[in-house]
């Protein structure tokens, strides 16, 4: 029989809205970790450790249960007491915890010995208040005040930063105590007395505070299942909206519906417009928040499970959409931010992220998700509420976005604390030459033309649509010359491949990197350039076998254990796929999505983590944990939704009454099918399946007017 391997981090993690906590297995935190209980980009909990008579508990076994909560079981060690020793494994500690705005605790404690026990229960818990920027860098800086008081008639801790004006609180309520607590030398104590088979229960409630914005607790006792609140009735909505999905493949399956479970776990509440307008958060730990680029990719991920879902992106991005020049925060007229972040040093202004806006390609990203959005969804008042967003986009990509007036796209911080990086791959290290150095500002990296091409091919037919002739017929005279300009200046014959971009001096970084994959998803790329491109992809030093390398092994600096130099990200695997599709590379897109969905496999719950490692698959291997990877991550859970698209070759044309489909099913994937697909005024039961070496497919049910085509007639 073989080994099942199960690969996972070393921690537990769960969340709700912007609410999150973060501890080890045992359910507790290190303060010299990046653990914590965190909100408002605060770390409100920065200690947590559990104690019966001094001795730590011994962890049985501890899981999250759903993605807002966790259990976990203790038994204990052999412990001294003035009653005698109790030996070990006789006393049984459950902890159960869930987060909705705060976070409720339960203890509970039984005796299975044959005798009475008495001893103290302990919970040590500290706080720092540290910004999330200053524990992820793990370099801390101490400005403020903390006090902590305990009210014994409250049985309640509290724990208050305060900074000037800047204010937080922890409160830790003690509520239906089978003992009292107390407290003393920093930990809650209990003293717990049982007679056999007798249990004894506590819970505690999480309240945090931000300035005047209190998070209180939404769940009651033992929980895990969730009692009817406002929140798991916007999941199960959620879930009730989105395309659902059968097949007999049980990786493809439940990655799907895992996927389906991340992006409403991401959901930020206190950013919504409507049951079915929201903004998911781009990632935990790190990244719960509102995020520019990963906000518009995952809404073009989400088109075919929920096309609504990308108005929320649009909304929300369109209110922050810069007006002004200001260097410290790299803000132009006309751009989408990056990143807005509301913990400490934002609020003083020692990060510019209020928002920040460095990044190249999320202004270029908005005009490809709204006319995508308009695709699915055929209402053209979509186009009219957003046109002058989109005028200021194609202002910015013109004017600001293009440094040097040569027609490409460049990027170079102005600000203080500006990135290095302003694509995708933003890590500090990540664009380097074939010899491993570091390329500097200016670049010019491959796929900001890309998007650039795909972004005013379709603008030029939302203003077609606009009525605004003279205008799209420029916007398409623009995209062709950059097409040209960029074969002639980005191909490199010899590697038969895209260059990773330009440098300062306009020489072709000649690295080769997934980059490229890009280019495809946005047709920039000659037809007769894709073939060698996609054969590239699949030489070893890029293709791992569990996906396709960010960067090629055989660069000098390729590390498959760094963040960007030679890791595989699902996001990115997903892009690559539907270009491979787009350039009718079936097979091979069908061979990049077996990998994605194989590596899932391997994964906790099916659940891609943001980035894993590029190890090479070889027998008795399986996917590497990167440390410190987002888990839940909305793009790498969007990831399944795009490689199933491209197999299924989903093409919607809502304003012309159509959905187009050309499916290529590989033999591991012989059928599915897609229910409450929603395109336009319809919704769609679709059925595909493999036929020998063909792929069928077939309407099982349609509601409304959507006329569905054959891509390959």
């Amino acid at each position: 029989m073989p080994v099942q391997i199960t690969v996972g981090p070393p921690v537990i993690t769960i969340n709700q809205g912007s609410t999150f906590m973060v501890t080890d297995r045992r359910g507790e935190i290190d303060p010299e970790s990046e653990q914590g209980v965190f909100a408002g980009d605060t770390r409100f909990v920065s200690f947590y450790q559990l104690y019966i008579n001094g001795a730590r508990w011994q962890l049985l076994s501890s899981s999250a249960v759903s993605y807002y909560a966790a259990r976990l079981y203790f038994t204990n060690p052999p412990v001294a007491t003035q009653d005698g020793d109790i030996g070990p494994r006789v006393v049984g500690l459950t902890v159960t915890r869930t987060v909705g705005e705060g976070i409720h605790e339960d203890l509970d404690v039984t005796n299975y010995a044959l005798h009475p026990v008495r001893f103290t229960l302990e919970v040590s818990l500290r706080s720092d208040f540290a910004d999330l920027f200053e524990v992820k860098s793990r370099k801390f800086i101490r400005r403020g005040r903390i006090t902590t008081q305990w009210d014994e008639a409250k049985a309640e801790l509290v724990n208050a930063y305060t900074h000037e004006d800047f204010k937080r609180l922890l409160g830790y309520k003690i509520l239906n105590f089978t003992s009292s607590p107390h407290y003393a030398n920093g930990r809650v104590s209990f003293e717990v007395a049982l007679g056999p088979g007798e249990s004894w229960h506590a819970c505690a409630l999480y309240t945090l505070v931000e300035g005047d914005r209190v998070r209180e607790p939404k769940y009651g006792c033992d929980a895990v299942d969730g009692d009817g609140t406002e929140v798991d009735q916007l999941q199960a909505e959620w879930r009730a909206l989105a395309t659902r999905l059968s097949s007999a493949n049980e990786d493809v399956y439940r990655s799907y519906t895992q996927s389906v479970e991340d992006m409403g776990a991401l959901r930020l509440y206190d950013l919504d417009f409507a049951p079915d307008v929201w903004l998911p958060a781009a990632g935990v730990p790190w990244f719960v928040t509102v995020f520019g680029r990963d906000s518009l990719i995952v809404s073009l991920q989400n088109m075919m499970v929920h096309a609504p879902f990308a108005l929320g992106a649009l909304k929300k991005l369109a209110q922050y959409q810069a007006k002004e020049m200001d260097d410290y925060r790299d803000a132009e007229p006309g751009k989408i931010p990056h990143e807005l972040r509301s913990g400490e040093l934002a609020h003083f202004k020692e990060i510019p992220h209020t928002p920040y806006y460095g990044t190249a390609d999320a202004t270029i990203l908005y005009l490809i998700t709204l006319h995508e959005t308009w695709k699915w969804l055929g209402d053209p008042a979509i186009l009219r509420e957003y046109r002058e967003v989109a005028l200021g986009c194609l202002e910015w990509i013109d004017r600001y976005g293009d440094l040097d007036g040569d027609g490409f796209q460049e990027y170079k911080t102005r600000s203080s604390l500006g990135y290095e990086n302003l694509g995708w791959k933003d890590a500090e290290d990540a664009v380097v030459y074939p010899d491993g150095s570091q390329v500097k500002q200016p670049k010019a990296l491959c796929e900001l033309q890309g998007y650039v091409f795909d972004a005013k091919q379709r603008m030029a037919e939302v203003f077609d649509a606009l009525g605004e002739r003279d205008r799209a017929a420029a916007l398409r005279e623009q995209a062709s010359d950059l097409q040209r300009r960029f074969d002639e200046v980005f191909w490199m014959e010899d590697e038969g491949f895209v260059a990773y971009g330009l440098d300062g001096d306009k020489h072709q970084i000649k690295t080769i990197a997934s980059n490229a994959g890009h280019c495809l998803w946005s047709g920039i790329v000659r037809p007769e350039r894709a073939e060698k491109i996609v054969r590239r992809f699949l030489q070893e030093d890029m293709w791992s076998g569990w996906g396709i390398r960010t960067l090629s092994s055989k660069n000098p600096a390729y590390n498959p254990f760094e963040y960007q130099l030679g890791s595989i990200w699902p996001h990115d695997n997903g892009i690559i796929a539907m270009g491979f599709k787009r350039y009718g590379f079936h097979e091979e897109a069908s061979r990049v999505a077996r990998d994605i969905f194989e590596a899932a496999s391997y994964f906790d719950s099916h659940r891609l983590p943001e980035l894993y490692c590029g190890m090479p698959r070889q027998p008795g291997t399986f996917p590497v944990q990167y440390p410190g990877a987002n888990i839940p991550q909305a793009w790498a859970a969007g990831s399944v939704f795009h490689l199933l698209q491209a197999i299924l070759g989903l093409r919607a044309d809502a304003p012309a009454g159509r959905i187009y489909v050309e499916p290529t099913l590989p033999r591991w994937l012989p059928e599915i099918q897609l229910s409450q697909l929603k395109v336009g005024d319809s919704v769609l039961h679709l059925r595909f399946w493999r036929e020998g070496p063909d792929s069928r497919w077939e309407v099982l049910d349609r509601q409304g007017s959507i006329e569905v085509c054959d891509a390959r007639a």
